[in-house]
């Protein structure tokens, strides 16, 4: 972002910022065609992955009955997830989940953090690509569940058949089918896709208003410090959403867990 606000102050960029803006020249070369292949996106994706791992193995390599302040945020994130969105989601069965809630939970988490760390300030989940990948697995883990419980016949039957007279299972079948397995996934991607997208575009627009007002006109100098105003405030409101959206990803994931291990959905 402040490179971008360095080339616009110089006059070299266009304003306001379009979509074209999320996809970032390739940091690797590959092909003469091929500018998208190791991008800055992917490499917070590798970085995000790397520090969750040397943070988790780092802080349980020896584990203390009076935990250390690693240990101590290690086990908080953990207990919050396990306690909070597993057990009151799903029960005691959902105890077994924790780790995977725990890990989709801080990957999401660290991801949207990065759209307001300096020199990072985009967040790979503002890329359909990552949630929709991120929705995919869940789309298989509930799905996966619910089979090997119920058994294949019986996980479909009680996922499309609501308890309803029969004259009327015509019309809430396929009602079922479409919002169980096409909007559940849809909807888990595009929703920490859009909320993230949205931040990023705002963040930019006043950031780079603000450089474009300055060089603009010498009468709009004083209307661009609002512009700024706006930027710092928006981040806090940003930092904000990028818990909820974390929080709320993991939270569907596992209501949708608890409802392909119920015996009726």
């Amino acid at each position: 972002m402040f490179g971008q606000a360095n080339v616009l102050a110089q006059g070299e960029a266009a304003f306001p910022p379009s979509v074209d803006d999320f996809y970032l020249p390739s940091i690797l070369p590959w092909g003469a065609h091929d500018s998208y292949w190791f991008t800055k996106i992917t490499a917070m994706v590798w970085i995000a992955v790397g520090i969750l791992i040397i943070f988790f193995l780092v802080t349980y390599r020896k584990p203390q009955l009076v935990p250390t302040k690693k240990q101590w945020l290690a086990e908080s994130i953990y207990g919050f997830v396990r306690n909070n969105i597993a057990v009151d989601m799903i029960g005691h069965a959902g105890v077994r989940f924790a780790p995977y809630f725990t890990t989709l939970f801080c990957f999401v988490l660290l991801t949207n953090l990065f759209a307001i760390v300096p020199f990072f300030q985009i967040s790979p989940n503002s890329h359909i690509a990552f949630p929709a990948f991120l929705a995919l697995i869940s789309y298989v883990l509930f799905n996966y569940i619910g089979i090997r419980k119920h058994g294949f016949v019986k996980y479909f039957k009680n996922s499309l058949i609501p308890p309803a007279p029969w004259y009327i299972l015509p019309l809430l079948i396929p009602i079922e089918l479409f919002s169980t397995f096409i909007v559940r996934p849809f909807s888990l991607a595009v929703r920490l896709f859009a909320n993230m997208f949205a931040g990023h575009m705002l963040l930019l627009v006043f950031t780079l208003g603000g450089f474009a007002m300055l060089s603009a006109n010498a009468w709009l100098a004083p209307v661009s410090v609002v512009s700024w105003v706006m930027t710092i405030a928006l981040t806090f409101l940003e930092f904000l959403v990028i818990c909820l959206q974390a929080y709320v990803f993991t939270v569907l994931t596992a209501s949708y867990v608890q409802g392909a291990l119920a015996d009726e959905h």
